[in-house]
């Protein structure tokens, strides 16, 4: 087999976050973009097997968790206080994965995400670490698209 026939996995380091209104920043991690759902038991009286059939359920999708470094950037805490003050301010919000070349090669697409959960960093006068910021998205709906 030829080197021109092999095909590389893509790295998960080289992807760009889009937020609707929020700047593109530098998010450093993204994770949560997974979607199951519930089997449900369904059998009905005339069925003369003891079969249980399984039908298809509701789709839950796994809330999405955004980090990045401190910036002097604060759209995502205004974000965050518009849901606190009852402003329903949900957004779409797309994963784009890159190739070595920095082409995009792959989507996902939150729906109508909004922030649930919004964590400061952990500050340690002794060590060197990057003030990291943590948000946790909950949405309606996770699609792919290659």
């Amino acid at each position: 087999m030829a080197n021109d026939d092999r095909i590389d996995p893509y790295r998960g380091y080289n992807f760009v976050l889009e937020i609707d209104k929020v700047p593109r920043g530098a998010f450093s991690e993204v994770g949560g973009l997974s979607a199951e759902g519930d089997a449900v038991d369904y059998r009905e009286g005339s069925d003369l097997q003891s079969n249980v059939r399984k039908l298809t359920g509701l789709r839950k999708y796994t809330n999405i968790t955004l980090k990045r470094g401190y910036t002097a950037d604060k759209a995502l805490w205004q974000w965050y206080m518009n849901i606190v003050n009852g402003v329903q301010d949900r957004r779409n919000v797309t994963v784009v994965l890159m190739n070595e070349a920095h082409q995009p090669v792959m989507r996902w697409h939150a729906e109508a995400a909004w922030i649930n959960k919004i964590e400061g960093p952990a500050l340690k006068a002794a060590g060197n670490d990057v003030a990291m910021e943590s948000v946790e998205l909950v949405h309606e709906g996770l699609t792919i698209e290659m």
